[in-house]
């Protein structure tokens, strides 16, 4: 009975809202165990590229990594503030915006909650071969 009532209450919450609450609540768990994972995905490649920081949809403050390719600091930093843009607007499709959203050409998509959670890693954006990546900010 418990969970039919939680359902009902979720889908009472419009689609940003619930996003927005969704990812604040797995981001507010996740800072103690984020420094690792954050460490880790910087020092990943040599070629990783550091553009600064950003925040998300829920005004989480992320790291901005241009992980694989060639593309500018200032337009990977547009591209993540575009994706976060649209999901506090409801944009992203499927339950609780977890579906892909194009951005300028580029696919973004936020890693699931479990990855989050060993990795820090918060999102994605794609195109022809090159990768942004967002992680938690822990410092």
């Amino acid at each position: 009975m418990h969970v039919m009532q939680a359902r009902r209450r979720s889908h009472r919450l419009s689609g940003s809202l619930f996003l927005l609450c969704l990812l604040f609540a797995a981001m507010a768990g996740t800072f103690a165990l984020a420094g690792c994972g954050n460490q880790a995905a910087k020092s990943n490649a040599a070629s990783v590229k550091d553009c600064g920081t950003s925040h998300t949809a829920a005004n989480v403050p992320i790291d901005i990594l241009v992980e694989r390719g060639h593309v500018s600091c200032a337009t990977a930093l547009a591209i993540e503030g575009s994706y976060a843009k649209a999901i506090a607007e409801g944009k992203a499709p499927g339950n609780g915006g977890g579906g892909p959203v194009q951005v300028g050409g580029w696919t973004c998509q936020g890693f699931p909650t479990p990855e989050l959670l060993k990795t820090g890693k918060t999102s994605k954006c794609a195109k022809d071969g090159t990768e942004i990546l967002a992680i938690l900010k822990t410092s």
